[in-house]
């Protein structure tokens, strides 16, 4: 009899195994007949045609948004020429930089309104995880762990020669801080939730005290005022920054560049995790952007703005 029970026990958990099996092996069936996908890195290099306009067949965020009618895009606004406030216009229009730019034709291939949303720069995930925001566009750069939590598109800004990024410290220090083993009694800054703070954290092991910051401009601050004595920022931003601002007294440290493996390179749009047609969608406006070298022109143009309003 126990003998009976137990062939009937094992047989009835290779049903369930099989049953199991089966469903596991028809879900991921399902998943492979999904003509969106990521690449081996975790972001999303396909692209749909967006100038016909978000497709019928939309599903998701992207259904969401057409329905609504309105695209929410989170951004931090302290970061020219990407992304800035211009004090001389008001409202939405203020938002200004070529993310912002990116942002509006992304809406208006959507058929919707654009409504941008500033906040810091460590709440811009988060807010496109939790659905507060369709998208983030806000100068993000590719990282394992950002594409681990968000959906991210191709990259549509590539720095010249992949500045990368580097120290920056008062030129009165120059003499005295010539590279990272320079700082072991020094105080140290970098962004909050960016790159260079993780490049920081990985290359600058030795200090008094590394304090994470909200926004680029209050990292150039700290470093003005003394508050700290050196800043990891992206060389771009500080060579625009310093020039600029000649009176800052800021100067780069040649010894102290790091630049990226090629995988990391290039500013990209964010989504919510799994909203691979979206990401398609946003592919689709960054290829037509960059077919006709709009983003780039968009770039010069306010980089010029930015210099005006000495940012």
């Amino acid at each position: 009899m126990r003998e009976r029970v137990l062939t009937n026990r094992i047989a009835l958990a290779a049903l369930i195994a099989a049953l199991l099996f089966g469903a596991l092996a028809f879900a991921a069936a399902e998943a492979d007949d999904s003509p969106y996908v990521e690449n081996e890195w975790n972001y999303v290099e396909g692209s749909i045609d967006a100038r016909q306009g978000i497709p019928e067949d939309a599903e998701g965020v992207l259904a969401d948004i057409r329905d609504a009618g309105v695209l929410r895009v989170a951004t931090e606004p302290y970061f020219p020429p990407q992304e800035f406030i211009d004090p001389d216009l008001s409202g939405q229009e203020s938002y200004v930089g070529a993310d912002m730019e990116l942002a509006r034709r992304i809406a208006q291939r959507m058929g919707v309104a654009l409504e941008i949303v500033p906040m810091e720069f460590t709440e811009v995930l988060t807010a496109v995880q939790e659905g507060e925001c369709d998208l983030g566009i806000s100068a993000l750069a590719y990282t394992p762990g950002r594409a681990a939590v968000v959906a991210m598109s191709k990259g549509y800004y590539y720095a010249e020669d992949n500045a990368g990024s580097v120290l920056i410290i008062r030129t009165e220090d120059a003499e005295a801080i010539q590279g990272v083993g320079d700082l072991a009694d020094r105080n140290i800054v970098a962004q909050s939730g960016s790159l260079q703070e993780l490049l920081m954290a990985e290359n600058v092991l030795n200090y008094r005290e590394f304090r994470r910051l909200t926004s680029t401009q209050a990292v150039y601050q700290a470093v003005e005022s003394g508050a700290a004595d050196a800043a990891m920022v992206d060389v771009e931003s500080a060579q625009a920054y310093i020039g600029n601002n000649p009176a800052c007294g800021l100067a780069l440290v040649p010894g102290a560049r790091f630049q990226l493996e090629d995988e990391f390179d290039g500013d990209r749009v964010v989504g919510k995790k799994g909203e691979l047609q979206l990401m398609y969608f946003v592919n689709g406006v960054i290829d037509e952007l960059l077919e006709a070298g709009q983003y780039r022109a968009w770039y010069q143009e306010y980089e010029a703005r930015a210099a005006e309003l000495g940012m």
